[in-house]
C-alpha cells in the first residue's frame, strides 16, 4: 500500500538513525583501513586518497577502481566496472520512491546523497513496517560515511600493519547484515521468489561472467520478478 503522508526527516530522526547505524559502521571502519592501505600501494598521494574516499563513498567501486589503477588508467573499463557495481543504486532508489515522492524535490534528493546498502536496507524495512521516517537513511548514511573516512585515514597512517579483513571473516559481515534485513522483512511467496531469482542470477554471473557483473545482474533479475509479479492491494 502506498504511503499517504510524507516521511518525517527531522534532526532528531537523523540523530537516532546515526547512533542506530553505529554498530554496523564499526565494520565499515575496518574496510576503510583496508582501502587506505590498498590505495597507498597504488602510488596515489594521501590527499588524493582522502578526497576520493570522501567524494565517491562507494567501497566496492573504489576497490575495483584501484585494481585498474596504474600509469595508464583504462578509462572505458573503469567506467563500465563502476557502472556495473553502482547500477544497483538505481533500483535501491526506486524502492524508496513511494515515500520519497511525497517530499519536496530538494529534500528528496538530499536524502539519498549518502545512500548505501546498509542504511537503505534498514530504512526500507522500517518504512514497510510503518515507521514513516528517513532518519536511518540520512543519519545512518552519515554514520557510515564518517567511519569510512576515519578508516581510510587510519589506514594511510598505519600502512602495512593492517591485516586483511577477510583473514578474520570480516568480509562476511555486510552480507550477513543484508540477509538479516531480508529475514525480518515482510515474507510471502512473491518476495521469496524474487530473492531466489536474484541470488541464483548473481551466483551464475559471479561464476561465469566478468568480475562485478553479478551485482547489477542479480539486482536486475530480482527487480524483473518484482515488476512482472505485481502485488494487488485492496482499493
Amino acid at each position: 500500500m502506498d504511503p499517504q503522508h510524507a516521511p518525517s526527516l527531522t534532526f532528531a530522526d537523523c540523530r537516532a538513525g546515526f547512533w542506530r547505524m553505529m554498530p554496523i559502521s564499526s565494520f565499515v571502519f575496518i574496510f576503510g583501513l583496508a582501502l587506505g592501505l590498498a590505495a597507498r600501494e597504488t602510488g596515489l598521494a594521501e590527499p588524493e586518497i582522502i578526497v576520493m574516499s570522501a567524494v565517491v563513498f562507494a567501497g566496492t567501486a573504489q576497490f575495483a577502481a584501484l585494481d585498474l589503477w596504474g600509469a595508464q588508467v583504462p578509462l572505458v573499463p573503469l567506467l563500465a566496472t563502476t557502472l556495473a557495481i553502482n547500477g544497483r543504486m538505481l533500483l535501491m532508489g526506486a524502492t524508496l520512491y513511494p515515500w520519497l515522492r511525497l517530499l519536496p524535490p530538494g529534500r528528496r534528493y538530499a536524502a539519498v546523497v549518502m545512500l548505501s546498502d546498509a542504511n537503505w536496507a534498514m530504512n526500507l524495512n522500517d518504512l514497510q513496517q510503518g515507521r514513516n521516517n528517513l532518519g536511518i537513511l540520512v543519519g545512518g548514511g552519515f554514520a557510515l560515511w564518517t567511519t569510512w573516512q576515519a578508516g581510510t585515514i587510519v589506514g594511510l597512517l598505519l600502512g602495512a600493519g593492517i591485516p586483511e579483513p577477510a583473514t578474520f571473516g570480516l568480509d562476511m559481515v555486510m552480507g550477513c547484515f543484508m540477509l538479516t534485513m531480508v529475514l525480518v522483512g515482510k515474507r510471502n511467496l512473491r518476495r521469496a521468489v524474487t530473492w531466489v531469482a536474484a541470488g541464483l542470477t548473481a551466483y551464475g554471473a559471479w561464476r561465469w561472467l566478468p568480475p562485478n557483473t553479478h551485482v547489477i545482474l542479480g539486482a536486475l533479475a530480482g527487480g524483473l520478478v518484482g515488476a512482472l509479479w505485481l502485488e494487488h492491494t485492496p482499493s
